[in-house]
């Protein structure tokens, strides 16, 4: 039978985020880990227990663009929110000019870049789109490990020490696709950084009319 997420487990996410836990959740790609965006404690767990450098950053995940739209909004030019519109929700990792240098956790030593996600789940994980905050999230794994598809392919290491443990059922197992749109603004380009997801002709066809 697939997992299914109720809304039950939408609160109990919420308590555990709000209380400065680390969560594994289910997303649109592979399963995350999540925790307080803005909380310098509960990022520092969350890096240890991926074992993840403490330098470098981490993207932060909305369920619904319309939050993160929201809580942008002072932040973006006209073109950078017609391209998150293209592109969002979906299976991308976008990299924005973080001119409110917010989200500090997350961005660790690059405070002038933010990363975004806003997932396409499926309906049977939609319980997650009532979280309006955005979340800091990374891959459940090993830093440097293969991502998992399935609950069974989180490091037991991981599921042990984290405060929350999300079952989504299996996901599609591939990784975000990361589109750098720092230069869109000034220069009118992108680059992909990664792909995956998302292919690359995709990409071109979603945002070749904003360059």
């Amino acid at each position: 039978m697939t997992a299914r997420l109720e809304d039950e487990d939408a609160d109990r996410l919420q308590a555990c985020l709000a209380g400065g836990g680390v969560a594994v959740f289910p997303t649109d790609t592979v399963y995350g880990l999540c925790c307080d965006p803005e909380n310098e404690q509960a990022a520092r767990a969350l890096y240890a227990l991926k074992g993840r450098p403490s330098a470098r950053s981490s993207a932060v995940m909305f369920f619904a663009l319309a939050p993160a739209l929201g809580t942008l909004a002072s932040d973006l030019h006209e073109i950078e929110r017609h391209a998150l519109q293209a592109l969002l929700p979906g299976p991308v990792t976008v990299l924005l000019a973080n001119r409110a240098t917010r989200f500090a956790a997350a961005c660790r030593t690059d405070p002038a870049t933010l990363g975004l996600r806003v997932p396409r789940l499926p309906e049977r994980l939609a319980a997650l789109c009532s979280l309006e905050r955005g979340v800091m999230q990374s891959s459940a794994n090993i830093s440097g490990q293969p991502d998992a598809r399935a609950l069974a392919e989180v490091p037991h290491s991981i599921l042990d020490g984290a405060d929350l443990v999300l079952d989504g059922g299996e996901l599609p197992g591939i990784p975000s696709t990361v589109i750098d749109l720092r230069d869109l603004h000034s220069e009118r380009r992108w680059h992909v950084l990664r792909e995956g997801a998302l292919a690359r002709d995709a990409v071109q066809e979603l945002l070749g009319s904003l360059s």
